[in-house]
């Protein structure tokens, strides 16, 4: 059995500096670390790396970043007015989670997800 300490997600972008101004000036996260080549965000629970080194030419990556918000709506008005494009606009999943999506500037998707209070993920199921 593998014991997971932590984790992050690692991006390597095919341009580092629009990618790192995306993730820290449009989105506003913040830094966890930087080091020579790279920045570390706060997501949550979960940290985002943005490596400068093995940049890509593409991302292949074919899943997502899932970062909880308070409100969708009043985040849709930040990003709108930040300039961050919305690739849908939010609605109310099967699920019952409220999501948005946008995406990096390479791509990657981006969910941006609302938990109503109602929802299983609010209730105290003990």
């Amino acid at each position: 059995m593998v014991e997971i300490l932590s984790s992050r997600l690692i991006l390597r972008p095919t341009d580092y500096n629009t990618t790192l101004a995306f993730y820290r000036d449009l989105l506003g996260l913040a830094i966890f670390r930087e080091y020579p080549g790279g920045t570390v965000f706060f997501a949550g629970q979960s940290l985002i790396e943005v490596a400068g080194h093995g940049n890509s030419t593409s991302t292949g990556f074919s899943g997502a970043i899932w970062l909880q918000v308070r409100d969708v709506g009043v985040t849709a008005e930040q990003l709108r007015a930040a300039g961050v494009d919305i690739t849908r606009a939010a609605q109310t999943e099967p699920w019952g989670l409220i999501e948005m999506w946008i995406a990096d500037p390479d791509g990657v998707q981006i969910v941006l997800v609302e938990v109503p209070e109602n929802h299983p993920l609010r209730r105290d199921l003990r």
